[in-house]
């Protein structure tokens, strides 16, 4: 039963005018739903849901699901935080006169964020990289930055771009890169339904896209192993000598 009054065209529309509610966006009809307080906001996705539930066959009165609703809706102020953080307030000041000009990377920065196009999770690692101009930014400070991007309803291009061309708009650096890896369970639990298939996406600013040698000097920092930039035992004593033994615990203890 797929017609205009069907069950699916109903929870597309439900699913729809939650979106409305959760981004805070005009919607493409005339409503009210863009402008509610959070409270309000709060209320009317929690209904959104129930309809949900109703819609696709469950009894949103029994008790497994009575207090979903209010679950959903507590959740989406955590996932999607990133629509209540503005870019001043995510830095906060955290700029420094340093003389440096070489790359500074960040990698390994865990995400997590949802579709757009079926509000499912992806997620994954992303990496940033800058040559400074004449300031540096707080170590803390470039996860937050893919934090606010990430706890959106997204694209992982659009997402990639956009930490890009903040860092370069706060640092006004010489360069900058960003790649992205994310597993997106949109094509892992429904659809193509590949569990390991990973999607890729970078962005390469100023000397990072100018430079061959730069860029390259980047993604080996990416693609090297974790840890391995860290000096191990057997390369403080060569020729088969043993280090004494409280020198063996300290460094497992600061490295492994």
């Amino acid at each position: 039963m797929d017609d205009k009054n069907g069950p699916n065209k109903t929870i597309e529309k439900i699913i729809s005018d939650t979106r409305i509610v959760m981004l805070g966006e005009e919607p493409a009809r005339d409503s009210d739903n863009g402008h509610l307080e959070p409270g309000e906001r709060k209320a009317a996705i929690e209904e959104a849901v129930r309809s949900i539930l109703t819609h696709v066959g469950e009894d949103p009165e029994r008790e497994g699901l009575k207090r979903t609703p209010h679950r959903v809706a507590k959740s989406y102020d955590e996932l999607l935080a990133g629509y209540e953080m503005d870019p001043e307030s995510v830095v906060n000041g955290a700029l420094f006169d340093v003389e440096y000009d070489e790359m500074i990377v960040v990698k390994d920065i865990e995400f997590f964020s949802m579709c757009e196009h079926h509000m499912l999770p992806f997620f994954g690692k992303a990496h940033v990289a800058y040559i400074p101009g004449e300031k540096v930014i707080g170590l803390s400070k470039i996860p937050r930055i893919v934090e606010m991007f990430a706890r959106r309803l997204q694209v992982q291009e659009r997402m990639t771009t956009q930490i890009a061309e903040l860092v370069e708009d706060i640092l006004n650096p010489q360069g900058v890169a960003v790649v992205v890896e994310g597993s997106h369970m949109c094509s892992v639990m429904r659809g193509v339904k590949k569990e390991h298939a990973r999607m890729v996406t970078s962005k390469m600013l100023g000397c990072f896209r100018k430079s061959d040698k730069t860029r390259n000097e980047f993604l080996q920092h990416v693609h090297q192993p974790q840890g391995s930039s860290i000096f191990k035992l057997h390369d403080l004593f060569q020729g088969g000598s043993r280090p004494p033994w409280y020198l063996t615990l300290l460094m497992r203890w600061l490295f492994f």
